[in-house]
């Protein structure tokens, strides 16, 4: 782990590697079990500052690239009851303050917006890796954030009750990235 600061003097940009990125999550199923998926379509970039506080980082993500797995769910999970992809093609972040906690520890707070809603969300930065030169030239770092949202928070309110109580989808989502970056 580093300190960003011990990165850089200056601004830089750093774009995602989506062949290196995944963006993944997981929900309750039947209250029993976890339900893991991924969206395999991650973009954007990372403005990473001297100063901390003056970085900032832009992500998109391709809605129908979710993959649980399960064409069958997908194909749900993808129709007006969840993501409504013919609507909403594209999930986006976008920062609106960084913040280390501590030593290769930040707080990345943003908006985000899912099926046309927008809500702010804090991410938390488990770790970020030092720049490491590649085979081919480039210079690279990685990062895994981490948050929990309420789907209903963002309009994916679709469930249905079970005959022994409870409901099929659980509301809290919790959200992994492990994001690798390229220097511009």
């Amino acid at each position: 782990m580093t300190t960003l600061t011990a990165i850089e003097t200056k601004t830089t940009t750093w774009n995602i590697d989506s062949a290196h990125s995944s963006a993944q999550f997981k929900v309750k199923h039947m209250m029993i079990s976890n339900v893991k998926g991924e969206f395999t379509k991650v973009t954007g970039k990372l403005e990473l500052g001297a100063d901390i506080p003056q970085s900032s980082v832009e992500a998109s993500i391709d809605a129908t690239s979710i993959n649980t797995r399960e064409p069958q769910r997908d194909a749900h999970l993808k129709s007006a009851d969840f993501l409504d992809v013919e609507k909403f093609p594209v999930l986006t972040f976008k920062s609106t303050k960084v913040q280390e906690k501590s030593d290769g520890e930040f707080r990345v707070t943003g908006e985000l917006s899912i099926h046309g809603v927008t809500r702010s969300v804090v991410f938390d930065v488990e770790s970020f890796t030092a720049p490491t030169k590649d085979p081919w030239g480039g210079t690279r770092i990685g990062l895994s954030a981490t948050t929990k949202i309420n789907r209903k928070d963002f309009g994916l309110t679709w469930n249905t009750a079970l005959e022994t109580g409870g409901i099929l989808v659980g509301d809290d989502v919790a959200i992994t990235l492990d994001i690798e970056f390229v220097k511009a």
